[in-house]
């Protein structure tokens, strides 16, 4: 009985010890971003050109059925002026 008193007394001991020490790598670390962020702020990307892809001309029939797709969509409201493929 003596050894599991010790044993219990021992568990207690190293999971307060294991939450004492990770409660202050949090903090730490909150603080050191805290910082971070105050000395050295964020770099501006510059914007990325987009180039144009020479695209095929879509046929007649899958335009209809897109402007189909347009008109039920929107109830009639929507107009079809460009496709592109993404």
């Amino acid at each position: 009985m003596e050894n599991l008193g010790f044993g219990l007394q021992l568990m207690i001991v190293g999971m307060c010890t294991v939450f004492l020490i990770l409660g202050i790598v949090i903090q730490l670390g909150k603080g050191m971003i805290a910082v971070i962020n105050k000395v050295a702020p964020a770099e501006e990307s510059a914007p990325k050109k987009q180039t144009a892809p020479a695209s095929a001309p879509i046929d007649a029939a899958t335009r209809a059925v897109l402007e189909a797709a347009v008109q039920q969509l929107t109830g009639g409201k929507g107009r079809l002026s460009n496709v592109k493929k993404l």
